[in-house]
């Protein structure tokens, strides 16, 4: 394995500690965050950091197999924010 190999697989692996850590810090925002659109954007964050973590998964270890499961949670994330959101502006409307 050549040095730039080892570099690149040590910025991914402090790439997956750093969104861990930080998906910890926005789980605690979706425990205590005072109001439901507060944790409609911590929901979202986690989604992101989700997708973001399986890419950096995927390239690491070269399994292409999870590029679908990442198409597909963004799919899912990107339809239930627009649900919520548009619930939640016809609810501050009435």
């Amino acid at each position: 394995m050549s040095a730039l190999a080892g570099a690149v697989t040590a910025v991914m692996v402090v790439s997956l500690v750093v969104l861990g850590l930080s998906a910890l810090l926005v789980t605690l925002r979706l425990l205590r965050g005072p109001s439901a659109l507060d944790r409609l954007v911590a929901v979202d964050v986690i989604v992101a950091e989700l997708m973001c973590g399986l890419a950096v998964y995927a390239a690491l270890t070269g399994d292409s197999s999870l590029v679908p499961v990442i198409v597909a949670t963004s799919l899912v994330g990107f339809l239930g924010s627009t649900t919520v959101g548009r619930f939640m502006g016809r609810a501050d409307r009435s």
